[in-house]
């Protein structure tokens, strides 16, 4: 009789576990297939011909770096990190080489979406990978919103941007982006 109970307790202790599962999920509203008609709609970054809006931020050294000044007449590579995400490191290098070939005409910027308590980790980071580009600290508002992550509409990362001397994005891409499309970008913009 003991040998019959321990082999139906699994059993009947499933057959709970099932009945409860049922009972719950009867009583839950399935979700739609769909996003409600009210959804906010996925805000676009901004896109090439647009006016990249002017900031100010410190960088991990604490110098303060301008963009949209008047007077200000290089092209700017602009990328929005994280040191914790992977394809942003990943393209880092990338912006190496071309700080290293048009560094005189063109400006690199990393904007580290990783806040003032991470200054140490983030400026580490540059430091022991080599990288000679300005990283800049976004800063929050008083709406708790990044001052210029949300002004370019950053909404993944990365996310880089390549604006002309005179002031309007001409290249946006999300994630990695290939070293000889980045280039090519580059070149047309020197161009101009």
């Amino acid at each position: 009789m003991k040998r019959g109970i321990r082999k139906a307790l699994p059993v009947a202790a499933g057959v709970l576990l099932l009945a409860c599962g049922l009972t719950l999920a009867h009583g839950k509203e399935q979700a739609p297939d769909r996003a409600p008609e009210s959804a906010p709609e996925k805000i676009p970054s901004l896109a090439p011909g647009a006016v990249a809006p002017a900031f100010r931020l410190p960088d991990v050294l604490g110098t303060n770096f301008s963009f949209g000044e008047e007077g200000a007449k290089k092209p700017l590579l602009l990328v929005f990190f994280s040191v914790f995400c992977d394809p942003c490191r990943a393209n880092f290098p990338v912006l190496q080489k071309i700080r290293e070939k048009y560094g005189g005409d063109v400006d690199v910027a990393a904007v580290s979406l990783d806040g003032e308590p991470l200054k140490a980790t983030v400026a580490g980071f540059a430091r022991q990978e080599g990288y000679t580009f300005r990283v800049l600290l976004d800063e929050l508002d008083e709406k708790r919103m990044f001052k210029v992550a949300d002004a370019y509409r950053v909404t993944e990362i990365p996310t880089l941007f390549l604006v002309d001397r005179g002031g309007k994005v001409t290249f946006a891409g999300m994630g990695r982006v290939g070293e000889e499309l980045l280039e090519k970008a580059v070149q047309a913009v020197l161009k101009k």
